[in-house]
Parts: C-alpha cells; sequence; structure tokens
C-alpha cells in the first residue's frame, strides 16, 4: 500500500490505542482525561469509517453508499444516545440526555451544517465565476431524499404533540428507514468521484480492497462500541465538575465531535465544487437522523429495562419541536430543489439565535418564528409539495445521479 494511504489510517488508529489500553485494562482516568481520550478514539474512528463508506461506492450504487455513508458518519452519536436511552431504562434522569443528544445533532446538522456548505459553495462559485451566486442548485435525484425527509418531519410532530415517543411510533420510523434504504438502493452503480484517503482505496485492486473496507469497518465500530458508553459517561461528569449544564453539554459538545467527520466530508465537497454533492450527504444525513435514530430510541429504552415509550418532560418537548419546526424549514426551502443564500443565512441565524434565548418562552418565540417562515416558503412553493410527497413512492424511470 501506498504511503498516502497507509499514514492517515496508522494516525486514525494510533489515537485510538489509549482509549483501548483504558478499556482493556479497566482503568479509569479523570473525567477530563477520559473525555479527551475517549472522545478522539470515537472521532477518529469515525474518519476511518466515511473513508470505507466513500470507497465502497466503487462496488454499490452511489444512492445506497451515500446513505450508508451518512448512517456511519454519525454512528459515534448513535451510539452515544442509544446508550443515553438505554440506561434510562433503569434510570429515568438519563432520558434528558438522550433527548439533549438528538435534538442537538438534529439542529446541528440542519443550523450549522447545510448552512455552512452553502455559503461556502456560493463563495466559492463566486471567486470562480466573477459574479454573484444567490441560490446552490440541487440534482433531481435530491427530490426522493427530500420527500422521505418531508414526511418524517411531519410525523415528528407527534413527539411533542404526544409528550412521548412510543414503541409503536419508533418501529414505523425504523420501517421508514428501510424503505428509504431500499428506494436509494434502486440507483445503478456509477463511476464515484473520490478524493484523498477514500480515493485511495478505491483505487485498489477489488481482491484487496473489499477485504480491507470491511476490516476498516469491523476495526472503526468495535472502537466505537467500545468507547461510547466511557465517553458518555467522562462527558456528564466533566460537565458537572465545570458547574456547565450537563443538558446542554451533552446537546451540543457530544453531537459536534461525532458527526465532524460528516461535516469535514461535505465541506470538502464544497471546496471542490460539488456543493450539491455536499447538501446531498447531509440530507441523506438528516433523513437517517429522523428516522433511525429517533426510531431507535424507544427500542434501547425497552431493552434497557423501561416501558414501551421514552416519556418527555416538558424541557424536552420544546426541544423537540424547536427541532420539527427548523427541519419543517429547511425542507420548505429546498422544495424547488434549490437552497438560496437567504435560507443558508436565516438558518445560521436563527441557529445561533438560540444560544442567546436560552429561555422556554424565547425557545417557542423561536418556534413561532421557524414556523412563519416555513408557512411562507410552502406557500411560495405549493407547486412541489404533492410531488416531492409523492416522490418516495414512485417508480424511477432513470437512475438518481450518484453524488
Amino acid at each position: 500500500m501506498s504511503t498516502r494511504l497507509l499514514r492517515p489510517l496508522a494516525l486514525c488508529g494510533a489515537l485510538t490505542v489509549p482509549a483501548l489500553i483504558l478499556r482493556l485494562t479497566g482503568m479509569s482516568p479523570s473525567p477530563a482525561v477520559g473525555l479527551v481520550l475517549f472522545g478522539m478514539a470515537v472521532v477518529a474512528s469515525s474518519f476511518v469509517l466515511a473513508w470505507a463508506a466513500e470507497a465502497a461506492q466503487v462496488d454499490i450504487s452511489g444512492g445506497l453508499a451515500i446513505a450508508v455513508l451518512a448512517v456511519i458518519a454519525v454512528l459515534p452519536e448513535y451510539a452515544v444516545d442509544l446508550f443515553f436511552a438505554y440506561a434510562a431504562g433503569r434510570d429515568p434522569a438519563y432520558v434528558a440526555y438522550a433527548a439533549a443528544n438528538m435534538t442537538g445533532s438534529n439542529r446541528l446538522l440542519l443550523g450549522l451544517g447545510w448552512s455552512l456548505v452553502v455559503i461556502v459553495a456560493l463563495a466559492l462559485a463566486k471567486k470562480r465565476t466573477g459574479r454573484t451566486v444567490r441560490e446552490l442548485t440541487l440534482e433531481s435525484g435530491n427530490r426522493v431524499e427530500l420527500g422521505f425527509l418531508a414526511i418524517a418531519s411531519v410525523a415528528a410532530f407527534a413527539v411533542p404533540a404526544t409528550g412521548r415517543i412510543s414503541l409503536l411510533f419508533g418501529c414505523a420510523l425504523l420501517g421508514f428507514f428501510a424503505f428509504y434504504l431500499w428506494k436509494v438502493s434502486r440507483a445503478e452503480p456509477g463511476e464515484p468521484d473520490l478524493v484523498g484517503t477514500a480515493a485511495a482505496i478505491g483505487a485498489l485492486p477489488g481482491r484487496v480492497r473489499r477485504p480491507l473496507v470491511v476490516g476498516l469497518f469491523a476495526f472503526a465500530a468495535a472502537v466505537i462500541v467500545a468507547c461510547a458508553e466511557p465517553f458518555a459517561h467522562s462527558l456528564i461528569t466533566t460537565g458537572t465538575q465545570l458547574g456547565i449544564d450537563q443538558f446542554l453539554l451533552v446537546q451540543w459538545l457530544a453531537p459536534l465531535a461525532s458527526e465532524a467527520p460528516e461535516f469535514i466530508v461535505a465541506i470538502l465537497f464544497a471546496v471542490r465544487g460539488r456543493g450539491a454533492d455536499a447538501i446531498g450527504t447531509l440530507i441523506s444525513a438528516k433523513v437517517n437522523q429522523w428516522t433511525l435514530l429517533v426510531g431507535s430510541l424507544p427500542l434501547a429504552h425497552l431493552l434497557g429495562g423501561g416501558g414501551t415509550a421514552l416519556h418527555l418532560d416538558a424541557r424536552q418537548v420544546e426541544e423537540f419541536l424547536l427541532t420539527a419546526t427548523q427541519t419543517l424549514l429547511g425542507v420548505a426551502a429546498l422544495l424547488v430543489l434549490s437552497f438560496p443564500r437567504w435560507a443558508a443565512w436565516t438558518l445560521l441565524g436563527l441557529f445561533a439565535a438560540q444560544f442567546a434565548l436560552p429561555g422556554q418562552e424565547a425557545r417557542y418565540v423561536l418556534c413561532g418564528v421557524y414556523a412563519v417562515i416555513a408557512i411562507a416558503a410552502l406557500v411560495r412553493n405549493r407547486r412541489h409539495v404533492l410531488p416531492t410527497l409523492a416522490a418516495p413512492f414512485r417508480k424511477q424511470d432513470t437512475p438518481a445521479a450518484v453524488r
């Protein structure tokens, strides 16, 4: 193997060694040290998973590869959040952490991730062309994913309305996610445009590439499973010692660390002039978070000894409603398959505003602002609402474009 491939893999492997030694020896470091070491291992493993998933596009359809990449890139977040939900089966106090991690990751992905990618892509387009570019045009194949996200977003309002995530609702979301994977797998395999380490893996002969990709998946997944629980415990304990609100710590720091590889991949796409590819990846990530992640929480809660529903308190309902209205605005803005500059700045500005307005009343005001802008966008783009909702159930005449 070339140095171009061995160096990044060796670096990521080395970053996981301290955490693995701690787990194998049973040593208990201080919370701050544990937070750094276990978090470092989780993030390094995420990079390995992202590279492997990208390289897998050589052997499987592009749409399915992107969907798998979106799942795998946020696997650390899933591991942490499902641990919180599982622990909530024995200790109801952990319900707050499960809700915080899930809502924080969703709002971070859309409010910061989507916005930042579009702003970067439009700025670079202006630099290349010498003229102002007001919107990022998406591919026609994105309407299918947008349709799945739209349906999941509407269904999500049932959670704040009832104050719980029931097992039945969770199973429905998991089934919807399985349907989504089947739908995107219908696309024909294409020639992927890989970069960096993923390109080096993809260029290997098939007899070497396939077992290597499987091995990277297995190694990274094992590290994440081993480190997710101590990472979560270290996160909570460190926040307590520093006097930081534990809910906010779990809501923002954990998702920011776990979603870093996904953000980096999307930014790389945008920098290389592939803004539509970047947004396509993040839309897919939002679909699997809003279906697979949310749907798995009540199941993990049940397996941990809890009941058949994850019950939310007033603050968690408020957080979920804010996340749902933000998602509705994101979907409404993209109905015409373009991401306008105003929408990117609006989403980013409202995302930042929640930190300046932490009170409950202020959060409900933000929900109202999101809802009003979303309704205005839905009215403006009303001709595209029904085609978008129907897109997941229509037969594709041509394969979706490989992103």
